[in-house]
């Protein structure tokens, strides 16, 4: 895949433009521990700047189908007070809940972090991030290796005459 296709792929998992640059750069990646162990440390290592940018592309989780408008309300209004708050929109993993547990969640998550000081909401915000790009990251190569057409490894586009083989279909690096 090429650099300015897997950078944008990225950040679908993330919106951190130096993440995602980041994790560009250190291709190929021998397998999805690989590249999450790569994203991890890349989130570990984020400075303030790019957790602000990382948040800032961040939307409000949206409630499952089916919600009552009134769900759809009160999220509305603790999303509101909270990115009154701390500046930014509200992150949090729900990987592991069910449809029918994550509004609850969601809802919860909020009202107990709308109590928090701000540095400690900037921690709380960045593992959550960190959780989320995990299980984007994992649902985007699932997705990806399931394509045929992402055969290819998230490596650099090579020359012919760079005497490294081309991401043919067997490579053995992970498909981003």
């Amino acid at each position: 895949m090429p650099a300015t296709e897997a950078e944008r792929a990225l950040l679908t998992c993330c919106g951190s433009l130096h993440w995602a640059r980041r994790l560009v750069a250190h291709r190929p990646y021998p397998d999805l521990d690989a590249l999450l162990a790569a994203a991890d440390e890349a989130v570990y290592d984020f400075v303030p700047a790019d957790l602000d940018d990382a948040l800032s592309r961040e939307t409000l989780p949206l409630p499952p189908r089916g919600a009552y408008s009134v769900a759809h309300t009160a999220l509305g209004a603790a999303h509101a007070a909270y990115e009154s708050r701390f500046g930014h929109a509200f992150v949090i993993c729900l990987d592991g809940y069910g449809p029918e547990e994550a509004l609850d969640q969601l809802l919860a998550g909020i009202r107990s972090r709308l109590g928090n000081d701000p540095e400690e909401e900037r921690v709380l915000s960045w593992e959550e991030l960190r959780r989320l790009a995990r299980g984007r990251l994992a649902r985007l190569v699932r997705t990806l290796e399931a394509r045929p057409e992402s055969a290819k490894a998230i490596e650099p586009q090579e020359t012919a005459d760079s005497g490294r083989p081309d991401s043919a279909s067997d490579s053995p690096y992970v498909a981003v």
